[in-house]
Parts: C-alpha cells; sequence; structure tokens
C-alpha cells in the first residue's frame, strides 16, 4: 500500500480526514463559507465561527445532508482545501478509503466516489468502506469473526443501525434523528417555556456543556431573543430541563432498535445479549440517551472512547493491517 493514502469520512457536522503519512487524524466542521456566490472565504472550523452571524452576502452551510452529499461542488471545494492543507500546499498522488453509510441508494454511493476523482486531489484509487464497519473497527472490535455485533451510530443528521457479523451487515437502518435534531428540540423548548429566541449553535452548546463530564453544574445561563419585547436577555437552563426536551428523541431512537433487533437472526441476537450494544457518534454523548437505550432493551451499552473518530479510526485499521483490506471495496459503474 502507499504511503500516500487517506482515509475520510464525511458527517453532516464534522469531517474526519486520517493521513496514514503522518499517522493522524484532522477533525473540522463539514463547513465552507461562499461570499458573493462565488468565492470560498473560509472553510472548517473558521466557516463554523461565521455560522448564524454572517451577513445575507457570505452564505455558510454544510454540503452533507442526512449523510449524503446534497451540494457536490462545495463538497469538492473542501476536499480539495483540506487534503491541499495537509499535504501543505502541494498535492500529490494518493489513495483514498471512504466511508460510506449502508442504507442509500447505489446513485448516493458512486456520488462518494465521483466526489474524490473530481476534487482535483490527485486520486489513484478509491475505495469505500461501509461505515459500520470502520466504526466496529475504531471500536477495537474483530469485525470479520461469526459473533453478531450491534453497532448504534448517533450522527448529527442521522442515526446509522446496524447488525454486523462476518465482516459484512446483516441488517441496516438510516433514521433521521441526531444532534441537529436535539439541537431543533432545545430551542423549541426554550421558545414556549421561556419566549426566548435562541441559536443553533448556542442549543449546541448548551448540550457540550452539560456532557462534560467534568461539569457538576445543574444551570447554564444563555442568552436570546425575547419574543415580546424583541430585546436581548439571559435565561438560566436546567440540566432537567435540557432532559426532558430531548427525552421523545431518545424513546424514538430506542424504539428504532429495538425493530431491528425483531429482525436479527436468533444466534446473533443470543450474541448481541452476550456483549451488549455498541454507541458512537458525535452524538451519542448525549446525557442520557445511554441510560434510555440501556433501559429500554435491557442490555448492555458499550460506549466508544472515541465517539466523534471511531469510523476514522476504522479506516485507519483498514489502511494500516492487511488482514481488513478485504473490507474495503470499489464502486466503480454503480449507478449507471
Amino acid at each position: 500500500m502507499a504511503q500516500n493514502v487517506f482515509g475520510i469520512d464525511l458527517g453532516t457536522n464534522n469531517i474526519k480526514i486520517y493521513n496514514a503519512v503522518t499517522d493522524k487524524i484532522l477533525v473540522e466542521k463539514n463547513m465552507l463559507a461562499i461570499e458573493n456566490r462565488r468565492n470560498m472565504i473560509a472553510y472548517g472550523d473558521d466557516a463554523f465561527e461565521m455560522f448564524e452571524k454572517a451577513p445575507a452576502s457570505i452564505v455558510v452551510s454544510s454540503p452533507i445532508t442526512n449523510g449524503v452529499i446534497a451540494d457536490i461542488h462545495n463538497m469538492e471545494l473542501l476536499i480539495h482545501a483540506f487534503i491541499t492543507e495537509l499535504q501543505r500546499g502541494s498535492v500529490r498522488s494518493g489513495d483514498y478509503f471512504v466511508t460510506i453509510p449502508s442504507d442509500i441508494t447505489e446513485v448516493e454511493k458512486r456520488a462518494f466516489s465521483d466526489l474524490i476523482k473530481d476534487a482535483r486531489i490527485r486520486a489513484r484509487k478509491v475505495y469505500a468502506v461501509d461505515k459500520a464497519i470502520a466504526d466496529g473497527l475504531g471500536m477495537g472490535i474483530d469485525v470479520k469473526n461469526s459473533q453478531g455485533v450491534l453497532i448504534v451510530d448517533v450522527g448529527y443528521d442521522t442515526t446509522e443501525i446496524s447488525i454486523l457479523s462476518l465482516g459484512g451487515i446483516v441488517l441496516s437502518r438510516l433514521i433521521k434523528i441526531g444532534g441537529h435534531a436535539f439541537d431543533t428540540a432545545i430551542v423549541g423548548a426554550v421558545r414556549r417555556e421561556y419566549n426566548l429566541v435562541i441559536g443553533m449553535k448556542t442549543a449546541e452548546r448548551v448540550r457540550i456543556t452539560f456532557n462534560d463530564i467534568n461539569n457538576e453544574e445543574d444551570r447554564l445561563n444563555i442568552y436570546g431573543r425575547d419574543i415580546v419585547t424583541g430585546l436581548p436577555v439571559e435565561r438560566t437552563l436546567t440540566r432537567e430541563f435540557v432532559a426532558l426536551s430531548l427525552a421523545e428523541h431518545f424513546r424514538t431512537i430506542a424504539d428504532s432498535i429495538k425493530l431491528i433487533l425483531e429482525k436479527t437472526p436468533p444466534e446473533l441476537s443470543a450474541d448481541i445479549y452476550r456483549h451488549g450494544l455498541f454507541l458512537t457518534g458525535g452524538a451519542s454523548q448525549e446525557e442520557g440517551l445511554a441510560r434510555e437505550i440501556s433501559g429500554e432493551l435491557r442490555l448492555t451499552v458499550n460506549m466508544s472512547e472515541n465517539p466523534i473518530g471511531s469510523a476514522a479510526l476504522g479506516l485507519a485499521q483498514v489502511i494500516r493491517k492487511s488482514a481488513y483490506r478485504s473490507l474495503a471495496y470499489t464502486i466503480e459503474g454503480l449507478g449507471k
């Protein structure tokens, strides 16, 4: 395998790129800022700083929606910018491994391959790895054995629920609930309870603050616009208030996992009962989510040590270890 190899995990909220040369993973916001519909003036974390603050002439957006590429041109710009940055301004030819959600169409899968080829990054070969497989490898699971494994990846736009065995996906389901839905729920609850309008970035900050294991505070001050007076004001949110606003979404995720388990072959169900469920993804860290799933399903919930980067860590395993190379495949011709 050539040294100049990259593993790319495209998420709605974050992009993760593994660089085989440095053996490091870049994690940045999957966003870019376009001025006057033509010029990219910022990308990654720098673009996120402009989100919900930019004037009308600057559009800040993510090219990924619900796990698939919604704006392929802007995504090409982003990929080119990040790869150029990682190679210090001089793009050299290399091989690319990309994670792909399993529950999407063949045309949508082919878009991931076309994206890498058309991003002007001199791609020699493009390989796909199912995202659930990469998540499993990144969590230290030997996905090639005959044991049944239940992986739940709670991302920003979607939650992917997958049953793995013998290096393949037995069952999979993608539901449109994730961190974005959590933020929207908090925004709506604050508006109803306090007559206060807050932004999505504020809602995300609320979640991250209360999810911090080092934060023992049960209250958090937030700022927004009062609906009645139109003036900026300060309000205090409690941990309990946030938990109640997210409870319905937690139950929906647990119910969706139940539906997958009801269709699971009994021998694999026995493995899952013994080993429990593996929970990963950026939004999986939400306080109370693991407890809700464990209580509803009566299963042990194994939390990922690196929920945001688990799929990228899995790609690193595929790139570095020949035993896992067969888990990667090409997607030439799909959708034609």
